[in-house]
């Protein structure tokens, strides 16, 4: 693909927003194609895979530069291109920059890890501490690979053999995983929520991982069910459809306008056994004892789907990972009181870190007598999805 300038400096201006701008990276995205309706397919492709990729590996783009280049964009662009193995285009922006000596800088800091894996040193050490050297090796060098798009089948509506058969049409690919019964792997990238069998609610957009923990439940049709931080609703949908639209749902979440987005997703998947309410005291006091099952997943830090949202790292700190841990305490403590008696408590992260998963466990645990540890399960990002935590405890008296 031949480079045009006017792409260069949408991806420029689009990393500006995201390291200047304070905005997420795929927020930014999103403002630069809609500024930018013109361009083409390719076009399109070439600006998120490119922004998404240097955020990815940001610190390593700047140690190569010498920290020469801080807030020069285009620049950094044309560094990126020479890691790359890309040959820079005869253009006079980048006549000031040395490909050898680039070249020869990136070689050197690869043997450092925090540079090589390009991420920020309070969280190399972090991820050390509580893995161990040997594991966050493996596991940040697994989360600066890129994401599988993954669908989960609403099975309200078909299955995975009818779904898979419909995408084919659109020559879209896709592949089964054996230990994800309703979820179809994208081959390959791309657009699908045009599909009419998107609109149409017959999938979702649902990274395998977290497609685990709605069967890690228990469920069974005609139980009362909490999500307690549910956001936009994902996993809430996929309760519903595993209860196969029988019994009731209660989405919470703090934030309105996610409930808001999670009505509509609910009308479009036909799951009618959902409805949403704001997060609060009185509500957690109105809901006493009434939830057969309880699902909190929690507010976290995040480490385990760094692959889809690489940005995270550059916006993380160690100050406000204790504070989320905070929340969690609070949350666990607090909407526990939900659950009924033999009733299943499900706590949840998209996190790696004991701090954040089986410390916040056995200290709840050990707070409050009246549950019993049942089982947990990590994923780890080097099983292939994203890193995922989920314990299970039940309530006993």
């Amino acid at each position: 693909m031949k480079l045009h300038k006017t792409l260069v400096i949408a991806v420029a201006e689009t990393l500006r927003n995201v390291f200047s701008g304070g905005m997420y990276a795929d927020k930014a995205v999103e403002q630069a194609l809609k500024q930018n309706s013109r361009f083409g397919s390719r076009d399109r492709r070439f600006i998120a895979e490119n922004v998404y990729g240097m955020v990815r590996w940001w610190r390593l783009i700047n140690e190569a530069a010498d920290n020469k280049f801080i807030e020069n964009y285009f620049l950094l662009f044309g560094v990126w291109l020479i890691i790359k193995g890309e040959e820079l285009p005869d253009w006079e922006e980048f006549r000031t920059l040395n490909s050898d000596s680039i070249r020869t800088k990136a070689t050197e800091v690869k043997s450092v890890r925090k540079v090589c894996e390009s991420i920020p040193d309070w969280l190399d050490e972090l991820g050390s501490d509580e893995l161990g050297e040997k594991v966050w090796e493996k596991e940040i060098h697994e989360l600066n690979n890129t994401a599988d798009v993954v669908l989960r089948v609403n099975t309200l509506k078909t299955d995975a053999e009818k779904l898979r058969y419909a995408l084919q049409k659109h020559e879209i690919e896709t592949s089964f995983e054996n230990s994800y019964p309703d979820a179809l792997i994208l081959k390959k990238r791309q657009n699908i929520q045009s599909l009419k069998e998107y609109q149409d609610g017959l999938f979702e957009v649902q990274d395998a991982s977290s497609q685990l923990i709605a069967p890690f439940m228990e469920l069974s049709p005609g139980m009362n069910v909490i999500d307690a931080c549910a956001g936009a609703g994902g996993k809430s949908l996929h309760i519903a459809a595993m209860m196969k639209n029988k019994g009731s749902i209660v989405s919470m979440d703090v934030e309105e306008r996610k409930l808001f987005e999670l009505q509509r997703r609910a009308e479009r998947a036909g799951a009618r056994i959902i409805k949403t309410r704001v997060v609060n005291s009185q509500a957690v006091s109105q809901l006493s004892e009434s939830a057969d099952r309880l699902l909190l997943d929690v507010p976290c830090s995040g480490l385990g789907v760094l692959r889809r949202n690489p940005d995270a790292k550059w916006k993380l700190s160690s100050q406000f990972i204790e504070g989320i841990k905070k929340i969690q305490r609070t949350i666990i403590d607090d909407y526990s009181k939900m659950l009924k008696k033999d009733g299943i408590l499900v706590y949840a992260t998209c996190s790696i870190l004991p701090g954040e998963n089986e410390k916040q466990v056995q200290r709840f645990l050990k707070d409050n007598s009246g549950f019993d540890f049942v089982e947990d399960r990590k994923v780890m990002p080097s099983e292939g999805f994203d890193g995922f935590y989920m314990a299970k405890l039940k309530k006993i008296k």
